[in-house]
């Protein structure tokens, strides 16, 4: 999501550099692009046009300041504007004290909400909450087998009265059974149908009356872009949301919806979800947002994701095998299983800053990462921890239990090698450590080769003077 508008953005910027103060002239030519860039996002009209008359206003009459080029500064403008369109969001659930915390769930059928009722699930669990998933769909074929399934999935109990079709009594009858069972969320999963339809909304409305959620949901596919909206409206009008979930966040879609949903209706988005695991679901921070569309990546997510999925005890002994120079394939293969749960190559790259846009279209596909797994494998465990030793015999047999080319093999054992080497010098960088990783690299086609040598009469590390330094020692 977002990436046809950050490129657009990112050349409306790129055509303000050099200039040593912004005009009203040049605002007004950035704004009317960067208007033209909303629309074509699929943002609502009347949301694009004030953002941009917002903007134009606060950005009038700046200078330059110090170091700052002028892109930078309606960069600055642009950001914190993105902020106040999309925020204020309180993204936490408000827990009641007195369990169980109800939260009804609502949204068109196909939008998503049966998997995103058990992504919330784990989410309360991992706040500590013990939740109840309620199958209240009594219209979708197989909405109660899906939510049980999931449930499984998460070693979740999941209400559900085949016999019933009244889904009220069911909700109900799930929120009174919570305390027996000694749980205090209730997660209501509802139906939905392919468009707003007055049966639904009464069905809708009839449960929120029974049951008196604390929190409800509205669950809006991000790809149907503007008709997100309206539906917003037309669910908020009869329920009184209190936040919507944004869908399919990860597909390739124009993202008007994001942008617009917080100014037209007022109701924040509270999480998106970014995949379709269990576990891709993420709260929903307007300055983060903001930082991926302008290309300023997001650290702060990233480093959440790191925390969650790498073992920080695990992490410390693997550096301290590169420290020493002993890390194994073994290794390798967990940090790659811990790297792949945190998403793909290119979304990982979106987060880091400068680097999203400059390797946009870098990725590691499912297959590659399989292959290198299946290579490893195959290897004995002697094998994975020296795989110096790995000549052409060696190769063959783990090609032929991999299913790949001996080459291939080759390859990953050359790059995991000069990896390791890498590490292990990046472990005490002085002047010494640097130039030493630079002729590495560059005998490894990442660089020119050209080292930066001290000046005439440097005390700075010199590795020709210093060798001639040796030798004279070892001939005294």
């Amino acid at each position: 999501m977002f990436e046809t508008l950050s490129d657009k953005l990112g050349g409306i910027f790129q055509s303000l550099r050099g200039r040593g103060k912004i005009s009203e002239a040049n605002v007004r030519d950035a704004m009317r692009e960067i208007r033209t860039a909303l629309l074509e996002a699929d943002v609502n009209v009347q949301v694009a046009r004030k953002f941009c008359d917002d903007c134009l206003e606060k950005a009038l009459g700046l200078e330059v300041i110090n170091t700052l080029r002028p892109e930078q500064v309606i960069v600055k403008v642009v950001h914190d504007e993105l902020v106040a369109l999309m925020g204020p969001i309180e993204t936490r659930i408000p827990f009641v004290s007195q369990p169980p915390t109800v939260i009804l769930m609502a949204g068109l059928q196909g939008s998503g909400k049966t998997t995103t009722c058990a992504k919330l699930a784990r989410y309360c669990m991992q706040m500590g909450k013990k939740p109840l998933l309620v199958a209240a769909d009594l219209k979708r074929p197989a909405a109660i087998d899906q939510l049980e399934v999931l449930g499984r999935q998460l070693d979740l109990p999941v209400h559900a009265e085949r016999d019933h079709q009244n889904p009220v009594k069911v909700c109900r009858n799930a929120v009174r059974g919570s305390r027996k069972l000694d749980r205090d969320v209730v997660i209501l999963d509802t139906a939905g149908r392919l468009a707003i339809d007055e049966d639904m909304m009464k069905e809708v409305s009839q449960i929120a009356n029974a049951t008196s959620p604390h929190q409800i949901y509205l669950v809006l596919d991000a790809m149907t872009g503007q008709d997100a909206v309206n539906t917003a409206q037309a669910f908020d009008e009869r329920l009184e949301l209190d936040g919507a979930i944004l869908t399919k966040f990860d597909s390739d879609t124009r993202g008007g919806a994001a942008l617009s949903v917080k100014a037209v209706t007022g109701k924040p988005i509270k999480f998106i979800g970014v995949g379709e695991k269990l576990d891709a679901i993420e709260e929903f921070h307007p300055d983060r947002i903001a930082g991926r569309i302008l290309g300023m990546g997001d650290v702060v997510s990233l480093v959440e994701k790191a925390q969650e999925t790498f073992d920080a005890e695990q992490v410390a002994k693997t550096q301290a095998k590169m420290a020493k120079g002993t890390m194994g394939l073994d290794d390798f293969l967990s940090q790659l299983e811990q790297l792949r749960k945190m998403g793909s190559m290119k979304s990982i790259l979106k987060m880091i800053p400068g680097v999203g846009s400059a390797l946009k279209d870098i990725d590691m596909p499912e297959e590659e990462l399989n292959r290198f797994k299946g290579m490893i494998q195959s290897m004995t465990p002697r094998e994975r921890q020296n795989p110096e030793i790995l000549e052409a015999s060696r190769r063959r047999r783990i090609a032929r239990g991999s299913g790949c080319e001996p080459q291939e093999v080759s390859g990953l054992v050359k790059q995991f090698t000069q990896m390791r080497g890498m590490m292990k010098q990046m472990a005490g960088l002085g002047m010494g450590g640097r130039l030493k990783m630079t002729q590495q690299m560059a005998r490894m086609g990442m660089t020119d080769g050209n080292i930066p040598r001290a000046k005439k009469g440097s005390t700075k590390y010199n590795p020709r003077r210093d060798d001639k330094k040796k030798r004279r020692r070892r001939r005294r």
